[in-house]
């Protein structure tokens, strides 16, 4: 079987490409072009992991799908108001989207990456879990891979520790070996997002009101691309006591500040929802992560529509961010998820 390795220049896709080769896959390394300034470097890490072990490799550009279904639904986001995951994103449009078509041109089979992750069938249903290193779990960035997708990808990585990967790496002289990972979303290497959102739409995004939640203004703030629910930091305005983002509306170009007790809430709306192995039941408990990395919640969830749910939690939720990824998990297990709507 044929497989296409995606290799960011990172240990852990490079590590992935042995350990397909290793498994008996005939494999072809294949690195992503997103957009303009995508870090050389790690190209030519890339091609140096797959000359190492010998696979033919490619630079596949894909940089105006990444605009696109990446970049574009980002600055529509916060634009709108919302705290998007451009990550999902990349995983469901790009990764396991136009990779695919590029596998198929390449007569591959299926797609390995360097996630943290796994999968295992049982009676012909595919399921999706996560990895046994937990501190490196990726399973909520992969919340959308349905059926067919989870049927032709393979995740080596999903059964290891990180530190198992760096090893194998530098047994088989790696140069990216001690390489550190990406803390990053790729195309905001700096972590400021609002200058990067006006340099791809040539806008000034105009100053507002702070108010609270009765309307009262507070002040005002340097346009609301800038601000997230939950912020604190970076207002630019003094209360003498700590204030959080609680909310923003664009219609009125305001952000809601208040006390941390109002960032809690127990409810939400998730829409573009989809299930990764059986449909959801009407109503049904299960976990909810609401942001990479946060604890998984009990909830109560309710299917409201074709592809939306609301759930209702147990216990109050901080900072439900509406554009985040809400990903439902049955233990370990990915059950499907969507995106937090307003």
């Amino acid at each position: 079987m044929r497989a296409l390795i995606a290799m960011s220049g990172g240990v852990d896709s490079s590590t992935a490409a042995y350990l397909a080769m290793k498994k008996g896959y005939e494999c072809v390394g294949a690195n992503m072009r997103l957009f303009d300034g995508s870090n050389t470097k790690d190209a030519e890490d890339a091609a140096a992991a797959a000359d190492r072990l010998g696979i033919p490799f490619h630079i596949i550009d894909l940089s105006a799908e990444f605009r696109c279904e990446v970049i574009d639904r980002f600055i529509s986001a916060y634009e709108n108001g919302c705290t998007p995951n451009p990550c999902v994103d990349c995983n469901h449009y790009i990764k396991f989207g136009a990779m695919f078509r590029e596998a198929e041109k390449l007569g591959c089979d299926i797609i390995v990456t360097g996630h943290y992750a796994r999968t295992e069938c049982a009676d012909g249903i595919y399921h999706l879990k996560k990895a046994a290193d937990e501190s490196k779990d990726q399973s909520y960035m992969l919340c959308s891979l349905t059926q067919d997708k989870l049927s032709r990808v393979y995740f080596p990585l999903g059964d290891m520790q990180k530190s198992q990967t760096r090893q194998i790496a530098e047994e088989l002289g790696f140069p990216n070996a001690r390489k550190h990972d990406s803390q990053d979303i790729c195309f905001v290497p700096d972590g400021d997002y609002a200058s990067v959102i006006e340099k791809y739409t040539g806008k000034t995004y105009p100053c507002g009101t702070f108010t609270d939640r009765d309307g009262n203004i507070l002040g005002t703030h340097n346009g609301l691309i800038r601000y997230t629910v939950g912020q604190r930091r970076g207002l630019g305005v003094a209360f003498g006591r700590p204030v959080y983002v609680c909310g923003k509306d664009p219609a009125s170009n305001s952000v809601i500040l208040g006390d941390e007790s109002e960032l809690y809430s127990t409810e939400l709306d998730i829409g573009g929802a989809t299930y990764t192995a059986e449909p959801f039941p009407e109503r049904f408990r299960a976990e909810i992560m609401v942001r990479y990395r946060r604890k998984a919640a009990p909830a109560l969830i309710t299917v409201t529509g074709e592809n939306t749910l609301h759930a209702v939690f147990d216990e109050p939720q901080r900072a439900i961010s509406p554009g985040q990824a809400a990903v439902i998990y049955d233990k370990d297990e990915v059950l499907g998820g969507g995106t937090i709507l307003p």
